[in-house]
């Protein structure tokens, strides 16, 4: 739906481009100035809302806790009695950066809440004149070597709701939020009860110039509770590896440079560990950005079959300012192979990871509750009152093979 739209002329003056999400009651439009609402049409703006947190010159795509909270506000207003009979507009600024930033919102909406593909979500993005985004980039505090583009971020959020990783009803905003926090141990969940990325823990917990360090002491209680049994750590020692060991969490070392890429060894190793764990992996580095992201992503790309793209988006939604510089281009080259190492275990019956589908219901709405799902390991079985999926189905389903 374009600029001409009826939505046009309800005392919000004129939009620079408008399109409609959900027929009759859901908007996104473009507009220079500040738009009122009138007694027909309600509209409002998250441009000074959500604000992304930047490194240096990247400037999305917002994180988990920020697209949750731009989910609850769109669902508050449309489910609220007063807001029935209006129409609804998100609008944003011409601003390239704050318009890619809220189209990335609008999108994930659609696939999440509307049960649309990525290419239909994108496509409801392109308003009039306003149709290319800025690509997304590392975090890095050099020159952008890499284009991380709107729709591959949409793909991995559509691939991470199919896949289980991503479920607004059961999301703990307040445990996000307060885990991200430095102070508090500067941690984030890349796949639910399978991986931690975290901060690398120091010899003891203490301030060093208004930096919050932590020993290892102080992740105990938190792994502890959440079935961590086994901590990989990608850089320099810091800390003595025992204080986990005798906790009972089994410690490897995989160490590899700041800001590099890791060996064939080292990527086959830390699959390796990954795959054989009983319980959460807890992944860091120094920061838990580059080096773990990166490693992340590869298990991502071998048993989830996503894209490299697609990785790094989706790890960047969880943990912003993940995998920077050379690392995005060695995952690109690593996709392939990764690809394949996964294909040949599933042909064997190998894989080590369970995954979760989410019904897609006619109605468009979707639904995933605790008894539709069995989730044994190495296998896929999706069972509902009018469906059975084996493992091989849903693999199809997902380009697995």
């Amino acid at each position: 739906m374009k600029s001409k739209d009826r939505v046009n002329g309800h005392g919000l003056g004129i939009f620079e481009g408008l399109t409609c999400i959900i027929k009759d009651r859901f908007y996104f439009a473009i507009s220079n100035g500040i738009p009122s609402s009138s007694s027909s049409v309600h509209v409002f703006s998250i441009d000074d809302i959500l604000i992304y947190e930047k490194f240096y010159d990247d400037f999305g795509p917002f994180n988990l806790a920020q697209l949750y909270r731009y989910c609850r506000k769109v669902n508050k207003k449309l489910k609220a009695s007063s807001l029935s009979n209006y129409k609804i507009v998100h609008y944003t600024s011409s601003d390239i950066l704050k318009r890619t930033n809220a189209a990335f919102l609008v999108g994930c909406y659609q696939i999440i809440y509307l049960n649309r593909t990525t290419e239909e979500a994108y496509k409801n993005l392109l308003i009039d004149k306003f149709r290319t985004f800025i690509p997304f980039r590392d975090a890095s505090s050099g020159p952008s070597y890499y284009d991380l583009n709107m729709p591959d971020c949409l793909r991995a959020v559509q691939k991470a709701v199919r896949l289980g990783f991503l479920d607004f009803d059961n999301f703990d905003l307040e445990d996000y939020e307060y885990n991200e926090k430095v102070e508090n141990g500067d941690l984030s969940w890349i796949v639910p009860n399978k991986f931690i990325a975290f901060s690398g823990p120091h010899a003891r917990t203490m301030m060093d110039n208004g930096y919050p360090m932590h020993a290892p002491e102080f992740y105990l209680p938190y792994f502890k509770k959440n079935n961590v049994t086994n901590v990989i750590r990608l850089n320099q020692k810091m800390y003595d590896s025992s204080k986990f060991t005798r906790a009972g969490i089994s410690h490897h070392d995989l160490i590899f440079p700041d800001g590099s890429v890791p060996s064939k060894l080292i990527t086959r190793q830390f699959l390796e560990i990954c795959e054989s764990a009983p319980g959460v992996i807890a992944v860091h580095c120094k920061a838990g950005l580059g080096r773990t992201g990166t490693l992340i992503g590869c298990y991502l790309m071998k048993h989830y079959r996503f894209t490299a793209p697609e990785a790094i988006a989706w790890i960047r939604i969880c943990r912003p300012g993940s995998i920077i510089g050379q690392q995005q281009n060695w995952l690109e080259d690593q996709q392939a192979w990764c690809w394949e190492e996964g294909r040949k275990e599933r042909v064997r019956g190998e894989s080590p990871s369970p995954v979760v589908f989410r019904h897609r219901k006619e109605n468009g709405d979707s639904e995933m509750t605790n008894n539709q799902i069995s989730r044994p390991l190495g296998k896929v079985i999706y069972i509902n009152k009018d469906t059975l999926m084996t493992t091989n189905q849903f693999r199809d389903d997902l380009n697995l093979r």
